[in-house]
Formats: structure tokens, C-alpha cells, sequence
């Protein structure tokens, strides 16, 4: 009687060929060993600033919101699409109705006890128009713009 050899191992094109690309996808995957990210420190920018005015303007309505960038959750918003605001102005667009908008929103951060905000400009905003409007309005209704 002869001895057997054991089977060699099959190698992976072969085990690619018979188990199919998801098996063998996840074949490699149980093997390949896990490194865990980078911890990155904290941007220092995000304890100076913490607070960022956004405005977002459409062919509708004027958009402004204060994002609390630590956590990244919004802080304080006001719109011109809300419906207690639709009833009083006659347009939801025009610059009367952003300074209106940046009015309700610096009442609104002083209500919540936001006394400081940083403005964060798109590349196509200027200060000019409805821009100015709203950082205008949000002054003067008391919120110090750093």
C-alpha cells in the first residue's frame, strides 16, 4: 500500500474560480488585519470660533442658520420659508425679507445666550445685497460679529 500525501492548499485563483468574488472578497477580509484611524487632536479653531452664521439664499426663500462647529449641530436658524414669517412679508426673497430673516436670528442667539458669531462666506457670497443684509441685521440686533 502506498502512502497518501496530504492535499495541497488550493491557491486563491483557483479559490476565486470555485467560491466566487463575494466569498473570496470576504475570504481576504477575515485575513487582512484591522488598523484603527488616526487620532487627530482637536482644530484650535473650533474653541476660538466656535460658533459659524451660514446663509443659503434661493430663487424663494432666505435661509440663515448658526452652527455650533464643536459638535456640529445647528445652534440657531431662521427662515423666510417659515410659516409665521410667509403671512407678514409680502416677498421671501428680496433683501428687506433677509434683513428681516437676520433680525429674527440675532434675537433668536441672544435668546439662547450666543453673544459672539463668525461669519463664513461662500466663495460666490459678497459682503453686498442680501448678504449684507443679514449680517447687518444681525448686529444691530445685538450679536457681536468676531
Amino acid at each position: 500500500t502506498r502512502s497518501r500525501r496530504p492535499r495541497p492548499r488550493p491557491r486563491r485563483r483557483f479559490v476565486q474560480s470555485l467560491l466566487g468574488r463575494i466569498q473570496f472578497c470576504r475570504l481576504i477580509r477575515e485575513t487582512r488585519m484591522v488598523i484603527p484611524p488616526a487620532v487627530r487632536p482637536p482644530r484650535l479653531f473650533d474653541y476660538l470660533k466656535p460658533y459659524v452664521l451660514k446663509m443659503h439664499f434661493t430663487n424663494k426663500f432666505v435661509h440663515a442658520q448658526v452652527v455650533h462647529t464643536p459638535t456640529a449641530t445647528v445652534a440657531c436658524s431662521a427662515s423666510s420659508q417659515e410659516k409665521a414669517l410667509r403671512g407678514t412679508m409680502e416677498v421671501t426673497r428680496d433683501v428687506a425679507a433677509a434683513a428681516k430673516i437676520g433680525k429674527l436670528l440675532g434675537e433668536r442667539l441672544l435668546m439662547k445666550e450666543i453673544p459672539a458669531v463668525t461669519v463664513l462666506l461662500k466663495n460666490e457670497q459678497r459682503y453686498h445685497g442680501k448678504v449684507k443684509a443679514v449680517i447687518d441685521s444681525v448686529r444691530e440686533a445685538g450679536v457681536k460679529l468676531l
